[in-house]
C-alpha cells in the first residue's frame, strides 16, 4: 500500500515503495493493523483479557489506542503524499475527482463490511470505521487545499477539542436538560452525540441507542488525524533526525500529560471520542512513532526484521476488510441454533487451554495469522492493493 492507509484506487497495481518513504510509518501501520485484528476477534469478548477489549465506557485500555493511531498515521501519510504533489505543481482541480472517488469507495466498502453477509437494507448500519476514515480523509484533503500552515492546523485542533467539550458539557440535550445539572456528564444514552445519532439514523446504530462512530464524534476524530498531519510537517522539516526524534518524544509526553489532566473533568472515553481521549491516545501514537522512527529510520534496523508488520502495513485496508468479512462469515455459520462457528471453534479448541482468557488470546493470534497469510502472498509478489 502507498503512504496512506485510506488512500486507494480501484485497480490492483504492482509497485515498488519509494526510496524516500519512512519505514517507521509502514511498520507502525502494520503493528496497528495486526493489533486491531487481534482485539476485534477474541472468540468470546466477555471472557477475553481486559486489555484486549475496549473500555466499557470511561477509561482506557490498549485496545482503545488502535483506531486513533490509524487516523494519526493516515494524517501523516496524507501530508507526505498530497503535499508533495501540490508542491510539484499538480493542481487541486485535477486531484479532487480522485479524492472524491476514494471517499466514495471507502464509504461503499464500509457499507459492505457492515452488511455482509445478509445485507438487511432496512437496518443496515450507516456509520462505521471505514466511513470515519472517509470523512476524515476528505476533511484532511480540503484543509491541505486551503492551507499548509501548522499554526492554522494547531488552531483548528484546539477549536475542535474545546468546542466538542463545550457541546458535551454545556449544550442542553432536548428532553433531558443540561449535562451535570440534570444528568451525569457523559451519560451512556443521555448525551448530545447519542441524541443526534438516534435522530439521524434511527434503528441503524451499532449499540442500538448510540454508535461509537457517530456523526458528531467525527469532529474530534478529525482532530486525531490533525495530530498526524502536524507530525508529518515536523518529519518533513530540514531538522536532523535526532532533533525530530526529540520533538516526537516531547510532544508525546505533553499530550499524555494534557490528556490525563483533562480526564479529571472531561473523562477519557473512546466511544464518545472525548477531547481528553484525543490527547491521551495521540500521546501514545506519538510514542509509538518515536520508537519505530528511532529503530528503522535512525538506527536503520534491517527491514526484514519487521516483515510481519510490513505485510499488514503495506496492504492495510485490504487486511482490515478481509478480517471483518472473515469474522462476519464465521459468525454467520451456525453449528447449532445457539452457537456460531466462531464460538464453537473457540470453546472446543481454545477455551480449555490454561483458562478461557488465555484461550481467547490464542484464538485471536490464530485469526491474525489466517489474515496475514494472504497478505504475505501479496507482499512477496510486490502487489499493494489500492482500493
Amino acid at each position: 500500500m502507498t503512504a496512506e492507509i485510506s488512500q486507494a484506487s480501484t485497480q490492483v497495481t504492482v509497485e515498488r515503495p519509494r526510496s524516500q518513504r519512512l519505514v517507521s510509518i509502514d511498520v507502525l501501520r502494520g503493528v496497528t493493523v495486526g493489533f486491531m485484528i487481534l482485539v476485534n476477534n477474541n472468540g468470546s469478548d466477555d471472557l477475553a483479557y481486559r486489555a484486549l477489549n475496549h473500555s466499557p465506557w470511561n477509561g482506557f485500555t490498549p485496545t482503545d489506542l488502535v483506531f486513533p493511531t490509524f487516523l494519526f498515521i493516515m494524517g501523516i501519510s496524507l501530508v507526505l503524499s498530497m503535499v508533495g504533489r501540490l508542491e510539484s505543481g499538480v493542481s487541486r482541480a485535477s486531484l479532487f475527482p480522485h479524492v472524491l472517488k476514494r471517499f466514495a469507495l471507502l464509504i461503499l466498502l464500509g457499507l459492505i463490511v457492515n452488511g455482509f453477509p445478509y445485507f438487511h437494507l432496512e437496518t443496515l448500519r450507516i456509520y462505521g470505521v471505514l466511513q470515519r476514515f472517509a470523512v476524515c480523509y476528505l476533511l484532511g484533503v480540503l484543509l491541505l487545499f486551503a492551507t499548509r500552515k501548522i499554526s492554522a492546523m494547531a488552531a483548528i485542533t484546539v477549536a475542535i477539542l474545546v468546542g466538542y467539550w463545550v457541546l458535551l458539557r454545556w449544550v442542553p440535550v432536548p428532553g433531558h436538560g443540561v449535562p451535570v445539572r440534570d444528568f451525569p456528564l457523559l451519560d451512556r444514552d443521555i448525551n448530545l452525540t447519542a441524541w443526534i445519532d438516534r435522530h439521524v439514523f434511527p434503528g441503524r446504530l451499532f449499540e442500538g441507542t448510540r454508535d461509537p462512530e457517530g456523526l458528531l464524534s467525527d469532529l474530534p476524530s478529525f482532530a486525531s488525524m490533525l495530530l498526524g498531519m502536524m507530525t508529518a510537517f515536523w518529519l518533513r522539516s530540514v531538522r536532523s533526525s535526532r532533533t525530530k526524534l526529540a520533538g516526537l518524544l516531547v510532544a508525546s509526553v505533553a499530550l499524555l500529560a494534557a490528556g490525563a489532566i483533562w480526564n479529571l473533568s472531561f473523562p477519557i472515553n473512546k466511544r464518545l471520542w472525548t477531547s481528553s481521549y484525543v490527547l491521551f491516545a495521540g500521546g501514545w501514537s506519538l510514542l509509538g512513532l518515536a520508537i519505530t522512527y528511532y529503530l528503522f529510520d535512525i538506527r536503520k534496523i534491517a527491514v526484514r526484521r519487521a516483515t510481519f508488520a510490513l505485510v499488514f502495513g503495506m496492504n492495510a485496508i485490504s487486511a482490515y476488510v478481509l478480517s471483518e468479512l472473515l469474522c462476519s462469515a464465521v459468525n454467520a455459520i451456525h453449528i447449532s441454533a445457539t452457537q456460531s462457528l466462531e464460538r464453537w471453534i473457540y470453546f472446543t479448541f481454545f477455551a480449555p487451554i490454561v483458562n478461557p482468557a488465555f484461550g481467547s488470546m490464542l484464538y485471536s493470534m490464530c485469526f491474525v495469522f489466517v489474515c496475514w497469510v494472504p497478505m504475505y502472498v501479496l507482499y512477496r509478489s510486490k502487489i499493494f492493493i489500492k482500493l
